[in-house]
């Protein structure tokens, strides 16, 4: 019997429609803007990534955290893996086939063998290097390479970000044949800033896409198994919708959301909801979380899942119980990079966002009293 765990919704036709566009248009990536943990690497992986296979592509995935500090070691890590796989045989089979003779005896009776084949050297400069790995693989290969780049932001928000671009896109455009390309990210200010910044290497070069959430198929796919496993139970679709949205569209969350549903026999989704954001294990890491931080930027946090506007003048006032005083807005900014920094807050401007809802409402629940 399947468990909720097993449950998954696919989007073949999602992932056809972004092959016909990048066909459309050789040479010119797409960047799909989503924010964290709501499907976008299961996507590539589950979706994307077969529809490529079938459409006669040879698809690479590239995760930029893997090595944020040199991205494009990253990418060619990935792509130097791949190139693998196309021209050096695992099976021993494999390996004497593409072995050369070295010497032939009498009538063919005995043979000596040469040293298995390896790859050519390539070269030793990152940038020439991606650009000859892409020509390889596509050759060895005999089809274009899709080339996925997660966290796409990563790059430039390292030390060579400029560079690092410049290179992508000298590339992809000389590579156009070759190589066609899907950038993704989580942070939308930084991936918008990386694609759109006037002057900047990839500016107006690709096309930024919104990166659709999963909707009522996941939710009645969850509601469905629940009633399978609780007979006579259903739960509210209504609900899981409103619980949804509050989750910030993450089917991660929805789904754990439903299995303590499952594991207490409930069908209050609203009250489930509200418990999760107590629990003990959640809250020792909500806390571990927040421990190194100053009282400062806890403060500032409770305030934005206040819903305050981190740079309001009401908002300067309240920061001053931890400073003092009325605290400049170049302070404010400089906790919000590092809260940025440390993975808890995206956003740019005056939109900021905590990227755990459940900690939103963890917050809000205890206030700057109980966590100054």
């Amino acid at each position: 019997m399947k468990t909720f765990d097993d449950l998954e919704v696919r989007r073949p036709e999602l992932a056809r429609s972004y092959l016909e566009l990048l066909k459309a248009q050789p040479g010119r990536p797409i960047a799909l803007f989503a924010p964290r943990r709501v499907g976008k690497t299961f996507f590539l992986d589950q979706d994307l990534t077969p529809a490529a296979r079938a459409s006669g592509f040879t698809p690479v995935y590239a995760d930029i955290w893997l090595h944020r500090t040199s991205p494009l070691s990253a990418i060619n890590h990935a792509l130097e893996e791949a190139l693998d796989d196309a021209t050096v045989p695992t099976s021993a089979v494999g390996k004497a086939a593409k072995t050369p003779v070295k010497k032939v005896g009498a009538l063919g009776a005995a043979l000596e063998l040469g040293d298995e084949p390896k790859r050519r050297a390539l070269p030793a400069e990152p940038a020439l290097r991606l650009d000859t790995i892409v020509a390889r693989l596509a050759a060895a290969r005999s089809q274009p390479v899709l080339l996925m780049l997660d966290e796409a932001q990563a790059v430039a928000e390292s030390s060579e970000g400029a560079s690092i671009m410049a290179s992508l896109r000298a590339v992809l455009q000389k590579r156009k044949r070759d190589v066609l390309a899907v950038f993704t990210g989580s942070s939308q200010d930084a991936l918008a800033a990386m694609m759109a910044a006037s002057g900047g290497p990839m500016y107006q070069f690709a096309q930024l896409l919104n990166f659709p959430v999963l909707g009522d198929d996941y939710l009645n796919l969850l509601a469905q198994h629940f009633s399978r496993v609780h007979k006579g139970k259903r739960l509210d679709l209504a609900a899981l919708q409103a619980a949804f949205v509050h989750l910030g569209f993450k089917p991660a969350l929805m789904k754990d959301l439903v299995k303590e549903l499952s594991a207490e026999g409930s069908t209050d989704v609203e009250a489930t909801l509200r418990r999760m954001a107590s629990d003990t294990n959640n809250v020792r890491g909500w806390m571990a979380l927040l421990a190194p931080l100053s009282p400062f930027d806890r403060h500032l946090l409770v305030l934005i899942a206040q819903k305050k506007p981190p740079i309001g003048k009401n908002t300067l006032k309240e920061l001053a119980r931890t400073e003092g005083k009325v605290p400049t807005v170049a302070k404010v900014r400089a906790a919000l990079e590092r809260l940025k920094r440390v993975g808890i807050l995206s956003g740019a401007g005056g939109d900021y966002l905590i990227e755990d809802p459940l900690l939103v409402d963890y917050l809000f629940a205890n206030g700057p009293d109980r966590l100054l």
